[in-house]
Order: C-alpha cells, then structure tokens, then sequence
C-alpha cells in the first residue's frame, strides 16, 4: 500500500498537483515533469501485472484508483501540453474484473 501511495503521490507533485515547493518547479519543467509521472505509472502498471491475484481486495481498489488516477492526470497534461517526448504513449488499462468466490 505505501509504494502505491507514493507511486501516485510521486507523479501527482511531478505534474503539479501538489501545493509544496514541487508544484512551483513541476510548472518550470513541463514536459520533464510529464516523464516523471510516465515512469511512476509504468511502475503502477508494472506492479499491477506482477501482482495479478496476489492482492487483497483494498490493496487492489486501491492500486486501481491510484492507475486511474495518474493516468487522468497524464491525459489532462497531454492535452495541454503542446510538446511530449516522441514514443510517449497512454495505454489503457481494463477494470478489474469480479473476483468470482
């Protein structure tokens, strides 16, 4: 939970949304900032996959919410940034599916 936590913390202060110091240098760096939070939803994805079926019920509610969330906030970053790396890229992730008892 906590390196979900900071995973999601991580790229929600690298594109601004955080009312520290960070937000303040995630306006100066723009796309850098951008990149930062890809890596940080690369590893929620990553842990995501590796994970599959071995996590509770809120870990897993939570792993999602924190893979939806960074992502909206990437998409809302895209569509207002005028210039992202090349070969940078959104994939989409499915809900969870029931877990059948």
């Amino acid at each position: 939970m906590g390196l979900i936590h900071a995973l999601r913390s991580s790229a929600e202060a690298a594109l601004g949304d955080d009312d520290g110091p960070l937000r303040v240098r995630a306006a100066r760096d723009g796309v850098r900032g951008e990149a930062a939070a890809r890596r940080s939803l690369d590893l929620l994805e990553m842990l995501h996959e590796k994970t599959a079926g071995n996590l509770s019920e809120s870990e897993r509610d939570a792993l999602w919410s924190a893979l939806r969330s960074v992502r909206a906030r990437l998409e809302a970053a895209r569509a207002g940034s005028a210039e992202l790396p090349s070969g940078v890229e959104l994939p989409t992730v499915p809900e969870p599916p029931e877990e059948v008892s």
